[in-house]
């Protein structure tokens, strides 16, 4: 009986230790080169679609700085913090500088509905969010109201444009 727990014990030390070496192997393997990581949203689809749909409602919603109600107006940031929160359970954070953090970054060219577009470089100072169409939704400024721009007008389109995923 003795023999046969020592035994198991032996054969259940070499299974964890092989399958350690394997997972091990695993993990460092290096990405192959040339080949750009998959990055997967946490957003599902129906959720990025929402989030689109309801920021295209909040269009004409008054600008307000540090604004982040439907009342009270919105800035950039308070009308992304909004529209997630609500659409999708997601909390973004409040400031641009913030943003630019916020998600994992994806390529301009890999654009979907639901992304944050930033502007502004290393240092974006403005955002919005992609609705689909190449047009994006954003509080633009003071004075102004929530908008539908396209990231291809004679403005946008000469910003540093990044665009995060959450």
């Amino acid at each position: 009986m003795i023999v046969k727990h020592a035994l198991t014990d032996a054969l259940l030390r070499a299974a964890l230790v092989s399958a350690g070496l394997v997972l091990a192997g695993c993990a460092s393997a290096p990405a192959p080169k040339g080949r750009t990581p998959v990055v997967y949203s946490a957003l599902t689809p129906t959720q990025a679609q929402d989030i689109a749909i309801h920021a295209l409602g909040l269009v004409g919603t008054p600008y307000r700085y540090g604004g982040n109600t439907i009342d009270g107006g919105f800035d950039c940031s308070g009308l992304i913090n909004y529209v997630y929160r609500s659409s999708a359970g997601v909390a973004p954070p409040r400031t641009v500088a913030q943003l630019a953090d916020f998600g994992q970054p994806v390529g301009a060219s890999d654009l979907q509905t639901g992304d944050l577009v930033l502007f502004g470089g290393g240092r974006p100072t403005h955002a919005g969010i992609y609705v689909g169409n190449g047009q994006f939704v954003h509080a633009p400024s003071s004075g102004g109201d929530v908008r539908l721009d396209r990231l291809n007008g004679p403005y946008w389109s000469r910003q540093a444009l990044a665009v995060r995923r959450p």
